[in-house]
């Protein structure tokens, strides 16, 4: 989408020059003006309608932030002067950063800009899991607490040691924090990871093994060339200034980082094919769309092109035009944002939601063959379902179990001043839930009968699943531009069942990240992937989660290694957590500490 659709009118003073932006001529200001009404974006009110089976599975999800102890507030370091990067929010994490078998949660914050410090300064935050429904902020204590401007997290065992450890992507240097037992010590400069000559903005990052060498690669995605100095004056009202659009400020090139096996990365873009400033990337994925062995990587770019890096044996070739992933089906670019794919129609292939912008319906590019995808988002529910909405993150998880992945999205504007030019919409945005309909098509159950948390409006932004209580089911986290974040439980009442999945490599890298992990449940075949990245500058729980319906048992599960290892085990019973060692064709419980 254009900076005419975003923003009715903009004017660009740099430096000591004024521009004005001409975005209509004066005989064509009535059209222009009716073009705008007709992209408005429009939140509908709060359904009434009461809760039922038939739309929600007997499953809800209500707001325990607050009873969590989850006090810590977002901040996104404005000071007035409205810096392009502030409208772009942070991430978030489920990891266990401890190794007590419960999920902890991580989430980036943004330090003030220069000339206006304040003490204390706010950091990314970490809670640490209690076991018993709370949780406790560790940050200090871990040595986490270092003022920054933080976009994303990315979280992988790149040593293989046992630990995750943590990649914080920003604006300026990325840090990377090696994790020691529970403490985290910054390896940022030993590693050679910290980006571009120390400036840059980075967004969603992610571990990948794309050389299937038995240890994680870094691949970071990076959004625009700005800097304070380059900083343009942008205005709505053509009197104070708003946010801009990333056109005025060009493209850049993602960040492929080879892991050496001695805690040091090469930065290798350019020779595996990947140095191409034309994007400007937001949303990245890991996945092997043509099931060929070799882990492919897709960027959705803000009003450029989505990148489709198709693996070659470890050199990458862009093919996001020839794919159909690009562009729209008028060959516009759009905004896109957040990601996720998964195989929604259990037929073995995959399919990608790419969060758009206000106006915009996602992208819902479902894989048929031949290098080809097609966008169904016109006809499955969710193109009319997000339409209205400004979308950032996105995963995709079967949160009612029922053996068919369902999406989740938060959503929130880029404006804050946007009621006062768009009256029939708002900055702060409800949360969305789609359920899978298991016939191709999907729809909205969270703010249309579900409520609760779904009903709160944020300025969403980085999104992720893990489950804080070990009761089997799949909790979200959504983060609040300088707000509160929202942690939803998920309150299953369903009988359906479930396997849950922790992988351990030998001869690949550790957790098991790009693993193929394939279901047969009666008559259902299921594929999934123990994945990196997805959401939004997030990280969901490194765990397999799947849903099966009324089956107590999976008949026949096999694991994919990256390396070449291939693990089949029979009849591996339900509702419960396995871990699976690369080789051993056998599974053991995996019981957390209390």
């Amino acid at each position: 989408m254009s900076h005419v659709n975003r923003y009715p009118m903009q004017i660009l003073v740099k430096r000591s020059k004024i521009f004005l932006i001409a975005l209509v001529a004066a005989s064509g200001l009535t059209a222009f003006l009716l073009s705008c009404k007709s992209n408005t974006a429009v939140v509908p009110t709060s359904n009434p309608a009461k809760v039922t089976d038939e739309h929600t599975d007997s499953t809800t999800f209500i707001d325990i932030t607050q009873k969590a102890g989850i006090t810590w507030k977002h901040s996104n370091g404005a000071d007035g002067r409205k810096w392009f990067p502030e409208e772009n929010g942070s991430g978030c994490a489920f990891f266990d950063y401890d190794n007590d078998g419960w999920e902890d949660i991580l989430i980036t914050d943004c330090r003030h800009w220069p000339g206006h410090r304040v003490e204390p300064e706010s950091t990314m935050v970490l809670y640490h899991n209690n076991h018993d429904g709370t949780f406790t902020d560790v940050t200090k204590e871990v040595g986490l607490s270092i003022p920054m401007f933080s976009m994303g997290v990315a979280v992988g065992d790149y040593d293989n040691d046992g630990w995750e450890d943590i990649y914080i992507t920003n604006v300026g240097e990325n840090y990377l924090f090696h994790n020691d037992h529970g403490k985290f010590v910054d390896v940022t400069k030993k590693a050679h990871v910290g980006g571009n000559g120390g400036w840059e903005w980075s967004s969603s990052g992610m571990w990948v093994d794309y050389d299937n060498d038995g240890y994680l690669d870094l691949f970071c995605g990076c959004y625009a060339p700005w800097t304070p100095d380059k900083d343009v004056f942008c205005t709505v009202d053509g009197k104070t200034k708003s946010y801009c659009t990333p056109e005025f400020y060009g493209g850049s090139y993602c960040h492929m980082y080879h892991n050496n096996h001695d805690g040091t990365f090469t930065d290798v873009t350019k020779q595996v094919g990947m140095k191409d400033q034309t994007g400007r990337a937001l949303g990245v994925i890991m996945f092997d769309y043509d099931d060929d062995g070799w882990m492919d990587i897709m960027v959705s770019n803000d009003l450029a092109a989505n990148k489709l890096y198709h693996n070659e044996h470890g050199v990458f070739k862009e093919i996001g035009v020839k794919a159909g992933i690009a562009y729209d089906e008028n060959g516009r670019a759009r905004a896109g944002m957040g990601m996720d794919y998964g195989d929604l129609d259990r037929d073995g292939k995959p399919t990608i939601i790419i969060a758009n912008f206000a106006g915009e319906m996602d992208w819902v590019y479902k894989y048929i063959g031949n290098g080809v995808f097609v966008d169904r988002a016109p006809t499955n529910g969710i193109g009319e379902g997000t339409l209205p909405y400004l979308k950032f993150g996105t995963l995709i998880a079967d949160y009612d179990y029922d053996g068919w992945p369902d999406m989740f999205t938060v959503c929130g504007h880029v404006q804050p001043e946007i009621e006062q030019t768009q009256h029939t919409t708002t900055y702060r945005q409800p949360s969305l839930l789609f359920r899978n309909l298991h016939n191709g098509k999907f729809e909205e159950v969270g703010h249309t009968y579900m409520h609760g948390p779904f009903d709160v409006p944020i300025v969403g932004r980085g999104c992720a699943y893990g489950d804080i209580n070990n009761d089997g089911n799949l909790d979200f986290l959504g983060v609040y531009t300088n707000g509160h974040p929202i942690l939803m439980e998920c309150q299953r009442k369903n009988s359906n069942h479930y396997l849950r999945i922790k992988l351990q490599g030998v001869k690949s890298n550790r957790e098991g990240i790009g693993a193929k992990v394939i279901a047969k449940v009666g008559s259902m075949t299921m594929n999934e992937m123990m994945k990196s990245g997805s959401a939004f500058q997030s990280s969901n729980e490194h765990i397999v989660s799947l849903g099966l319906g009324s089956a107590k048992q999976v008949d026949e599960l096999t694991i994919k290694w990256n390396c070449g290892t291939v693990d089949i085990l029979h009849n591996v019973p339900a509702d419960k957590m396995i871990l699976i060692k690369e080789g051993s064709n056998a599974s053991e419980d995996v019981v957390a500490q209390k």
